[in-house]
Parts: structure tokens; C-alpha cells; sequence
């Protein structure tokens, strides 16, 4: 009844460790599998920042480019401010990949290793006490069965000695070696006996030890052990939570620069860019005049006849070819147009010549930063000849000294073409100039009427690529032309429809309704050369005025 009680515990106790052994791995694998989980999410945070970045990074507005120039509106710029947040926010994500990774993968990592070196101690001095207290079983059941094989061999001795000393035919030596040799065997018994019962009790104070004391610590080490797991587990959880708290207030921040961003479009201001981008400078015609066509049906004479041929010439309007032109509008050049963007309306025209000079300036900045940087360096080498030849600084000097001259006189001209725009220029006279003239005062904006010639706001209405020959021809007409004014006579009259204020070289200014007297007709170019006085004649715009050609003069246009 003892053995089967005996067996009965190791039993237990040897499938109690069994379960133990097993749930704590099935522990450490769930920690691991926790941490599994840590890991893969500290690889999405950093993808989705990566992305943001790259997503942020892609809209970003494209150096040197349109896109650059769009930040003027507030739209524009409240994008940017977004894009800049995504930004940030992409940081965030990167702050949580980093603090995952930190705070909760590389700890249970750790973590993890220490528990499985101390669940190995713990199980290896679990084995230790069953394998001692299973030796000491050995130990008891041996001195037991000795105990009892010489307690047994004991009895037969006895019995054989009664047996030989009862027996007269057994000599008085044969009784006494057996009675020898059942004492004998009563001694080896009696000394098994005191073995067996030693060893009995020391196996009971182990064993005694063991269930009470060596097996509970060892319980008690794996208990802590997995509740110390389990804690772990629920300090991780919670810092996974942290470390998402932590960053909210920062993202909160980003969205609420979002919101402030998207409150900061003015749709006003964007569109009063548009307006100041787009503005042409022209000033806006007046009414258009009714042309009545039906007179020509009260005529009862024929057209060709010279009484009345000039009487009619001076009361029929100009035919269709003014119609239309309600809006001194410019043709389109081909190509970048002129270096004095003349091509442009005034206030277009006005913004790229201050962009221009805008652009020179830094360029001669740039270049005195240079010249300042080799100035330095030549000092050195003056004082230092072992570093360099400061002659070998001189050439290049020199060419930045040349390139800041030529700058120099490029912004000049620029600043007068910007003063011509804006009227800060001398008035000019109403003489017309020769070409020569007009390229030595770099100022004019008008040459004549077959060459570039400017509309009333400072545009030309020729092409740019015009025929360079056909340029010298007109140019050589025109100064013949004004060469041999004299020769010139009056082939008509004309209305002005509107002022035109007559700034430009070749130009006559004239008030609304005044009558002036036409000396050479419109030739395509959208211009009209009249004369006022003997002394004071020029060129008006074609649209500016109403056409009157006399039939019978000499080159005038018939109007049906």
C-alpha cells in the first residue's frame, strides 16, 4: 500500500511538471507571437510614413517651374502648407515606428531570451529533485529486499540448525557448524534490518523535503515566472497604446495646420491676381457710331462724276476695313516677340520689363559675389605666396568686370523701356526721327509705319520675323517719305472716335471729335498718317478715327 502511494506521487508530480513544462513554452510562444504582431506593425507605420513622404514629396512644386510661380495665389499656398503637414504627419508615423520598435519589439526581445534561459534553470532543478528523490526510492527498495532476502535466509538457517541438532545421527561438529551459520545469518538480518532502517528514514525526511519544500519553490519559481510573463505582456500592450498617445497631440497640431491653411485661401486675393496678371493697360472704347450705308441710294448722279465725286468722298464713312477694330487688340509675334516685350500690352509689358531687371540685378549681384570671393583669395595669396599666384586671379577679375559692364548697360536699357511705360521719360516731339536716331536714344518704342510700328499703349502690332530686307526697304520708304514731305497732299479727312494721347516717336496726339486732315492711308499696319498744320502731322491709330477719302485724289480707295 506504501509502494503503490509512492508511485502514485512521482507519478503526479512528474506529469504536473509535463504540464508545466508545456504551458510555459506555450507561453514564451505567445510572447513571441505578441511580438511578431509589434514588429509587423512597426513595418506598416514605416511604409506609410515612406509613402506619405514620397506622396508629399510628389506634389511638391517643381523648381524653376509654372508650378513655382502658381505659390502668388493663397490656394496655391495653403496646398503647400498642406503637403508640408503630410509632412510632418509622415513623422509621426516614423516617432511610433521607432518608439514600437524601441519600447515594445527590442524589450520582449530581450525579454523573451531571459525567460527561456530562466524557465531552463527552473525545469533543470525541477528534474534534479525528482531524479534524487527516485534515487533514494532505489536506494530504500534495495536495503528492503535485502532486508527481507537475509531476514529469509536468516529462517532457513535457523531451521536447518534445529533440524541438524534434533537429528543423533549428526556429528556434535555438524550441529554446530549450522548453529554457526544461522547466527550468522541472524546477523547479517539484524544488520539489513538497521540498513534498511536508516535508509527508510532518511528517504522519508527527502521525501518529505521534496513534496513540502524542493517541489513547491520550484512551483512557485515557474509560477512567478509566468505571472511575471503575463504582466510583461500587459505592460507592452499598454505602452503599444502610449506610444500612439504620445504622438496625438503632433498630429492634432498637423491636422489643425491643415484646417488653418485651408481658412487661409482668399478667393479675392487670388482673383485680384488674376486681375493684376492679366490686365492689358488698353483704356476701354467708346460707343460705336451707326454707319448709314443707305445714302448711297439717294444719289441721282453718277459715282464718276467729278462734281460731286468729292462732296460724296467727304460724307461716305470708311468702308468695312475699320469696322471692327473697336479695341487697339496687338498681333500675336511669333516666337519669344521683341527684347522689349513691345509685343505685350502696356501693363503686361510693364511687369516683364521689371522682372527683367529684377533678374539682371541678381545677376550682377551674383557676379560681385564673385569678384569679392577672388578679391579675398588674391589678398591671401599676397600674403600667403606659398598657397598661390595671386596673377592668376587677374584674368578672371577682368572678365567679371566686363560682364558686370555689359549687365550694367543692359539693365540701363531695360530702365528705359520701363520709363517709357510708365511716361517718366522727357516729352518727345511730334517731329518724326530717323532710325539712326531713334536706336541712339534706346528709348523708342515706335521706328515707323512699316516696321514694328507701336500701337497707341505701347505695343507693336508688325511680327517679329518679318523679312530683315523688307525692314531696311520700309525703313528706307519711310525716311524718304518724311524726306519729301512737302510733296505730300491731302487725300481725305477723319473723325477721331476717341483720344489718343500721341506719346510715341511719330505720333500725333488728338482729342475726341477733332477733324484731321489725311495724308496717307491706312497701309495694313493699323496706322493713319494726318496732318493738323503745315508743321504738325503724324501717324493716329486707324481705329482711333473715322475715314473720309476723297475719290478723285491721287492712291485713294473707292468705299462702296
Amino acid at each position: 500500500m506504501v509502494d503503490v502511494k509512492m508511485g502514485d506521487c512521482w507519478s503526479i508530480t512528474k506529469d504536473q511538471f509535463d504540464n508545466l513544462e508545456k504551458h510555459t513554452q506555450w507561453g514564451i510562444e505567445f510572447v513571441e507571437r505578441y511580438n511578431k504582431f509589434v514588429k509587423d506593425r512597426t513595418d506598416i507605420e514605416i511604409s506609410y510614413a515612406k509613402q506619405l513622404r514620397n506622396l508629399s514629396k510628389k506634389y511638391q512644386p517643381k523648381r524653376n517651374s509654372k508650378e513655382e510661380e502658381e505659390q502668388k495665389y493663397t490656394s496655391c499656398r495653403a496646398f503647400l502648407a498642406v503637403l508640408n503637414e503630410m509632412n510632418d504627419y509622415a513623422g509621426q508615423h516614423e516617432v511610433i515606428a521607432e518608439n514600437l520598435s524601441g519600447l515594445i519589439f527590442a524589450e520582449l526581445s530581450r525579454y523573451i531570451q531571459e525567460l527561456k534561459q530562466e524557465r531552463k534553470l527552473h525545469f533543470q532543478e525541477g528534474r534534479r529533485a525528482q531524479q534524487h528523490i527516485e534515487s533514494c526510492w532505489k536506494q530504500l527498495d534495495a536495503s528492503k529486499r535485502r532486508f527481507e532476502r537475509d531476514c529469509k535466509e536468516a529462517e532457513r538457517a535457523q531451521q536447518h540448525f534445529e533440524k541438524m541438532d534434533a537429528d543423533f545421527n549428526v556429528t556434535k561438529a555438524d550441529v554446530e557448524k549450522a548453529r554457526q551459520q544461522a547466527l550468522t545469518r541472524q546477523q547479517m538480518a539484524s544488520d539489513s534490518k538497521g540498513e534498511y532502517s536508516s535508509i527508510l528514514q532518511n528517504f522519508n525526511k527527502e521525501q518529505h523535503e521534496h513534496y513540502y519544500t524542493n517541489i513547491p519553490n520550484i512551483f512557485q519559481k515557474i509560477q512567478d515566472l509566468d505571472e511575471r510573463r503575463i504582466v510583461k505582456i500587459g505592460e507592452s500592450m499598454k505602452t503599444f497604446s502610449e506610444v500612439d498617445r504620445q504622438v496625438i497631440p503632433i498630429i492634432g497640431k498637423c491636422l489643425d495646420g491643415i484646417t488653418k491653411a485651408a481658412e487661409s485661401i482668399d478667393e479675392k486675393q487670388d482673383t485680384q491676381l488674376v486681375i493684376e496678371a492679366f490686365k492689358s493697360g488698353f483704356e476701354q472704347p467708346g460707343d460705336v457710331e451707326f454707319e448709314d450705308f443707305s445714302q448711297a441710294m439717294k444719289r441721282t448722279v453718277s459715282e464718276s462724276s467729278l462734281s460731286n465725286s468729292r462732296s460724296e468722298g467727304k460724307q461716305e464713312p470708311k468702308s468695312s476695313k475699320s469696322k471692327g477694330k473697336l479695341w487697339p487688340f496687338i498681333k500675336k509675334n511669333k516666337g519669344s516677340g521683341p527684347e522689349d516685350f513691345s509685343h505685350l500690352p502696356p501693363e503686361q509689358r510693364r511687369k516683364k520689363l521689371q522682372q527683367k531687371i529684377d533678374e539682371i540685378n541678381k545677376e550682377i549681384q551674383k557676379e560681385f559675389d564673385q569678384r569679392d570671393a577672388l578679391t579675398k583669395m588674391k589678398d591671401v595669396y599676397i600674403k600667403n605666396p606659398q598657397m598661390g599666384d595671386p596673377n592668376s586671379v587677374d584674368p578672371r577679375l577682368a572678365e567679371i568686370g566686363q560682364t558686370i559692364e555689359k549687365l550694367r548697360q543692359e539693365i540701363q536699357k531695360f530702365e528705359a523701356w520701363l520709363a517709357e511705360v510708365e511716361g517718366r521719360l522727357p516729352a518727345k516731339t511730334d517731329q518724326p526721327r530717323r532710325q539712326s536716331e531713334l536706336y541712339e536714344l534706346q528709348s523708342t518704342v515706335v521706328n515707323n509705319c512699316a516696321q514694328d510700328r507701336e500701337s497707341p499703349d505701347g505695343s507693336y502690332t508688325e511680327e517679329q520675323n518679318q523679312d530683315p530686307q523688307l525692314k531696311v526697304a520700309a525703313q528706307s520708304e519711310f525716311d524718304d517719305e518724311f524726306d519729301d514731305e512737302e510733296t505730300l497732299v491731302t487725300i481725305g479727312t477723319c473723325k477721331a472716335m476717341y483720344p489718343f494721347e500721341g506719346q510715341n516717336e511719330g505720333t500725333i496726339a488728338m482729342a475726341e471729335g477733332e477733324t484731321l486732315s489725311v495724308i496717307e492711308e491706312d497701309k495694313g499696319d493699323g496706322w493713319t498718317r494726318v496732318r493738323r498744320s503745315e508743321d504738325e502731322e503724324g501717324y493716329v491709330p486707324t481705329s482711333y478715327v473715322e475715314v473720309y477719302l476723297d475719290k478723285n485724289a491721287k492712291g485713294a480707295m473707292t468705299y462702296i
